[in-house]
């Protein structure tokens, strides 16, 4: 599938849009429509309780997403949260160097200075890709949105450049307040804003933007993980120093250097959630280590948890999996002037963090363009039973007053437990067809023989399977025990005790 492709089904099957389209719409902004928001909110509650809820020590809080600049200058966002950004002398289009650089075919690193991108197009030749004008000379640009309040609008803030910030200044109050352990781990699903040059791809670079990330705060001295509480799977990795994708066991990254324990525990456990509770083909998910420039200044160690996204052109980043060390907490200490240290079985420490991210928009688009495919004239969304916008479709084979009841009563049942989706247009062909498209995974199908005494069927359902199209008939008191067992989720299930 192809962008364009995917664009059209997501505004055809109410997924996501440009918002407010009807003026033109705005770049790196987007809508979620019904269909979108289901599976938007799908994913975020699995992803809640596959790596927090099933921890004792882990909370979920939620943050302001305007910060005054105080916290934004101590954490380094107002100095270095910075895209290179470079223009033409013609028509005074702006464009995010890098994006610009590689679109030409010519290769920078991520983190490339504005001197680096200079020399890049001066040796290159590389022209304005409108009008093919002169370009400038390249400069940082800050990609925070700054807000300032108040009647004389004297207090500078920023809407907050990512959820993090919000974990931060709220680990010290959370910490006193809970059982003063470690390891603690604040958690945020929520929005964050960037004046991106250039928004692209639909949900993979926007203005706007939900994360869900997971800081663990921890004392690296201390912190012993369970390794014997989750397979040790053998994954896909590019690291620093190799270059090149290999399949390797986490004990053996562990073994070799390239990532203390309680780090390959959780590459382990990310690797469990895309591969298996997401069910992302094995061979499409990877980790790739940055280092140099490429890696961020205060991580300690950085991994992108990248995706083979077909109408992205390859592997991309979905999600990060950081250690960022006692960076946070040391610079709001030096910042705001109260010591966010804490004590520890008599040992004062400044905790380290671990940080587990992920985009939830670019997660939503990519099960969209991972699990929808073609199978002859039919258009199938096979996503995993617990991402399904809708669980179940429960239909009436006939216009008829006794199915009608049925299937209503029915309906009821199921909806105070499930998702389900009502539809009574169409043949059952076309019914099947739609649930097929927007990948719910059953339907249930009432007709005469449900409501015949006289039939051997008589208070039995048809429930059919999307992904093979089987249909089972089955008594009705059992459709909501069936429903029950095939979208139970429980992350026990996907580790070894």
């Amino acid at each position: 599938m192809n962008i364009d492709d995917l664009f059209a089904l997501a505004k055809s099957r109410g997924l996501f849009w440009q918002s407010a389209e009807i003026y033109g719409g705005l770049a790196g902004i987007y809508d979620y429509g019904h269909l979108g928001t289901l599976l938007k909110r799908r994913f975020e509650n699995t992803w809640l309780s596959f790596f927090v809820e099933s921890s004792d020590n882990y909370y979920l809080i939620e943050g302001s997403t305007i910060l005054p600049e105080k916290p934004l200058i101590s954490s380094g966002h107002a100095e270095r949260f910075n895209d290179v950004i470079i223009s033409c002398t013609k028509c005074h289009a702006y464009y995010r160097a890098d994006v610009l650089l590689a679109d030409a075919k010519v290769e920078v690193s991520e983190g490339a200075t504005p001197d680096e991108i200079d020399k890049a197009v001066q040796e290159h030749g590389t022209k304005c890709p409108k009008c093919k004008g002169q370009l400038s000379k390249s400069k940082a640009f800050n990609m925070m949105m700054d807000l300032y309040l108040g009647p004389e609008k004297t207090d500078k803030s920023y809407l907050r450049p990512e959820t993090a910030q919000s974990a931060y200044l709220n680990f010290f109050r959370e910490f006193n307040i809970r059982r003063r352990a470690l390891p603690m781990g604040i958690a945020l699903i929520g929005k964050a804003y960037r004046n991106e040059i250039s928004p692209r791809q639909g949900l993979y670079r926007m203005r706007e933007l939900t994360q869900a990330e997971l800081q663990i705060f921890f004392d690296p001295a201390t912190w012993k993980v369970d390794t014997n509480y989750i397979d040790n799977p053998t994954v896909n990795v590019v690291t620093y120093k190799k270059g090149t994708m290999e399949k390797k066991k986490i004990s053996e990254l562990v073994s070799d250097g390239t990532v203390p324990e309680f780090y390959g525990y959780h590459m382990a456990l990310i690797h469990t959630f895309y591969t298996k509770v997401l069910q992302v083909p094995e061979e499409k998910f990877r980790f790739f280590e940055k280092g140099g420039e490429d890696k961020a200044f205060y991580n300690k160690i950085h991994m992108d948890l990248e995706v083979n996204i077909e109408s992205w052109g390859g592997f991309k980043e979905v999600g990060g999996l950081h250690y960022r060390g006692d960076y946070d907490l040391t610079s709001h200490t030096k910042g705001s002037n109260q010591d966010l240290s804490v004590s520890i079985d008599g040992k004062r420490i400044m905790p380290n963090v671990l940080e587990l991210s992920f985009g939830v928009d670019r997660n939503v688009w990519m099960l969209i363009d991972v699990f929808y495919k073609k199978d002859g004239e039919r258009s199938l969304l096979s996503l995993p039973a617990i991402m399904a916008p809708y669980q179940a479709a429960v239909f009436s084979l006939q216009k008829d007053p006794e199915i009608e009841k049925a299937t209503a009563k029915l309906r009821v049942m199921l909806k105070s437990r499930f998702k389900i989706f009502a539809d009574e247009s169409g043949s059952i062909g076309k019914k099947y067809a739609r649930m097929d498209e927007v990948g719910t995974p059953y339907c249930i199908t009432v007709d005469f023989d449900s409501v015949n005494k006289e039939s051997k069927d008589y208070g039995t359902v048809t429930v059919r399977s999307r992904d093979d199209r089987s249909q089972v008939r089955m008594p009705v008191e059992k459709v909501l025990p069936f429903m029950e067992e095939k979208f139970a989720f429980n992350p026990m299930n996907f580790v070894k005790a």
